[in-house]
């Protein structure tokens, strides 16, 4: 398997991950929002079969209001601060439950890693969706805000330490 970018040559339409926000926006809005610059979307394939996407996440930045932070960080820095978004992760219904949604979460904080060598950021954010995401999320050390128990932030030296980088 392998992950890349998600490209024209990928059966976007075939994608099921039982969600139907999640098949729509794959399906009909992630392209566009590559072409346009808002997020890049990368897909999950097989190296035989490279046009079936078997799981799916989306990167963007985005900007914190850094008093949403746990104290603890909220001190660190000014009042806003770059970081990285997670939009969206998504594994296919025949393929769920094999540790894929680990395996582009680990390629996910890599890319977070790679794109702090050229920019400054804090950290890596997601919005969980339930409970059971939230749960998914806390085993890769993402800590809950305070304000909001389903968004999570991920601080970047939590990164580097999971990858045992200075």
């Amino acid at each position: 398997m392998r992950i890349e970018i998600l490209t024209r040559s990928h059966n976007r339409q075939g994608f099921d991950c039982g969600n139907a926000d999640l098949n729509r926006y794959l399906r009909d809005t992630a392209r566009q929002h590559r072409e346009k610059g808002i997020s890049r979307t990368f897909v999950l394939v097989d190296e035989e079969n490279s046009s079936e996407i078997l799981g799916f996440f989306t990167l963007a930045s985005r900007e914190i209001l850094v008093e949403k932070l746990p104290e603890k960080y909220a001190k660190k820095y000014p009042s806003r601060a770059p970081a990285v978004k997670l939009g969206r992760l998504a594994v296919a219904k025949h393929m769920q439950k094999r540790g894929l949604g680990t395996h582009m979460m680990i390629n996910a904080m890599d890319r977070v890693l790679k794109v702090c060598e050229h920019l400054g950021l804090i950290g890596f954010f997601v919005d969980a969706k339930n409970d059971e995401a939230v749960l998914f999320y806390h085993q890769f050390g993402f800590i809950p805000l305070p304000d909001n128990p389903l968004e999570l932030f991920l601080p970047l030296a939590t990164i580097r330490q999971a990858f045992r980088i200075g």
